[in-house]
């Protein structure tokens, strides 16, 4: 915040008893929240004999997470066939056919033939400017372009701000106020005039700044922008983590206040021998802020995902005949959804259960912008899930815990029941005693229902067995530095010649399933019995492998 606006806020202070109502909701959230997490940490602790944490943003979130890893794991892919038709000035797809010999038969009757365009649609598409960021969309694209998880993002858009070099990080708004719109356009002429030998920065030019204004969607503070002690000296000072995400906050604001981004875009029909083909393509019309977006990126980012473009089509008309044309099958498979990355995990958890909110909600979602980076780490910290690069993903254990809580706990619905009734405490229309007296009522109801011990699911705790020793029949327990025979027979449990099997692979191993992996490009199955090998006079027991899988 600027030192103009703080000053201008503390000469029109209101009273305090204004922010009662305000103060009683936030209180209320951090009671439900230690209420719910200490007794259902403890109930299911208890239940199931393995340390587990409970939480009201961090259950459904894990929910959502192991739900989608099961689509992934579980998904078939589809095999299926186009006729793709070559004019020789563009290509032409037909419908998706499941029977490869109908798609044969068609790109036969059609190769070399006549080909007449029977329709030309052409509609001006606009894409209007990006909002300005709020903590939420900062952190998605941070992870996008430069892989930051979410924590990383809010320690240094923390730093930036306790250097006074940002705004406020922890709030959700994308907007300014309309009494702050003059020292935004300041600000922005400050940031061209210092920063002009930045190709993004020069292209920045007939900035609209009112299109970022809407006082409604301002709760306390604006959305998230770099300040005006910002300049080139104090940009080159900081930590590269810092600096990437000042200059994102930069282009953000730049692209919010440009103009839109519009194209033409363009859908062919053709018809050969009666059957029907299309082509879609697009011409640019106006860069608009997709030019200084696209000119950040490929300065700043470290990766960029891919989009697929569509190129400009020549012009056609209607009644046009192409001739001696090319056709031919083509082969496709269905696409596998991709495992969650935290950017998309964000952004799943910002519209999770939008069914179960009213439609006049502020907040929506699972989490804050403040609280939904510690959710992550907390589930990551608590082993429930793990990271792999970019990609975040459910753990066994936390799919365990997903298949052992009740409904009731891991629902995105009780997350939107409780913001909606905090926000009414927040407007005075409600009571705080009567929010906690249910919160205490589920409490108690969760307790009496699941107080029972449940000895039929592990969570593979440290001291948890997990199977039978395949050599000597003992106990296989999971310790602090792995898995180990209890009877310490020999047998190597958790290595083959070097390679460290997960867990999912040794569960399998001692449930009699043979399990493979790649090293070095060679593929190696694991059998689930044990061979004996002798090395300079000493011998080993190790699980053994598929010999033809060695040569």
């Amino acid at each position: 915040m600027e030192e103009s606006a703080i000053r201008d806020g503390m000469a029109h202070l209101k009273d305090d008893s204004a922010y009662d109502n305000l103060y009683d909701a936030g209180l209320s959230r951090a009671e439900a929240d230690w209420l719910v997490g200490m007794n259902g940490s403890q109930l299911f602790t208890c239940r199931y004999g393995s340390k587990l944490t409970i939480g009201r943003v961090q259950m459904p979130m894990l929910a959502m997470l192991v739900e989608w890893d099961n689509a992934v794991a579980n998904f078939q892919k589809q095999k299926y066939f186009t006729v793709e038709l070559d004019t020789g000035f563009f290509h032409a797809s037909s419908k998706r056919f499941d029977s490869e010999t109908e798609a044969e038969q068609i790109a036969a009757a059609c190769h070399e033939k006549v080909a007449e365009v029977t329709n030309v649609e052409k509609q001006v598409k606009t894409q209007n400017p990006p909002k300005l960021f709020d903590l939420t969309n900062l952190q998605r694209e941070a992870n996008k372009l430069f892989g930051y998880t979410a924590q990383q993002t809010l320690d240094y858009q923390q730093s930036l701000y306790e250097k006074k070099l940002s705004t406020y990080p922890q709030m959700d708004s994308q907007y300014i106020t309309a009494d702050i719109l003059e020292s935004i356009e300041h600000l922005a002429q400050k940031l061209r005039a210092e920063f002009s030998n930045f190709d993004f920065v020069k292209k920045a030019k007939n900035l609209n700044f009112s299109q970022c204004v809407n006082d409604k969607k301002v709760i306390s503070h604006p959305a998230i922008l770099p300040t005006e002690k910002v300049t080139s000296e104090t940009l080159e000072q900081l930590p590269e983590g810092e600096k990437n995400i000042l200059l994102l906050e930069m282009a953000r604001l730049f692209c919010a206040a440009s103009a839109p981004h519009k194209y033409e875009s363009v859908k062919i029909t053709l018809v050969c021998k009666q059957n029907e083909f299309t082509a879609t393509g697009k011409t640019i019309l106006t860069d608009g802020w997709k030019k200084i977006d696209a000119l950040f990126t490929s300065a700043k980012a470290k990766s960029k995902e891919k989009e697929s473009e569509e190129k400009a089509l020549p012009d056609v008309q209607k009644g046009q005949v192409y001739g001696n044309v090319m056709a031919q099958k083509s082969e496709h498979f269905t696409s596998q959804p991709k495992p969650y990355t935290e950017s998309a995990l964000l952004s799943a958890m910002e519209h999770a259960g939008q069914e179960n909110y009213d439609e006049n909600s502020e907040k929506k979602g699972l989490g804050t912008p403040a609280t939904r980076a510690a959710t992550i780490e907390g589930l990551v910290k608590n082993g429930y899930a793990e990271r792999k690069g970019k990609q975040i993903l459910s753990t066994e254990k936390g799919r365990h815990l997903i298949s052992a809580v009740p409904e009731e706990v891991r629902s995105p619905k009780l997350t939107a029941d409780w913001e909606m009734q905090l926000q009414q405490i927040a407007e005075g229309n409600y009571s705080k005693n009567a929010f906690l007296y249910d919160i205490e009522s589920f409490v108690r109801q969760i307790c009496e229902t699941y107080g029972k011990r449940v000895n039929s699911i592990s969570f593979g705790g440290a001291g948890a067995s997990i199977g039978k020793c395949p050599k000597c029949g003992s106990t296989v327990k999971k310790g602090k530095f792995g898995f180990y025979c209890t009877e310490k027979c020999g047998m190597n449990i958790a290595k083959v010649y070097g390679k460290e099997l997960t867990e999912s692979q040794l569960k399998n191993l001692l449930f009699g399933k043979q399990v493979s992996y790649t090293s070095n490009g060679r593929k190696t199955t694991v059998l689930p019995s044990f061979e004996e090998n002798t090395h300079n006079g000493k011998t080993y027991y190790q699980w053994e492998t598929l010999k033809k899988d060695k040569k």
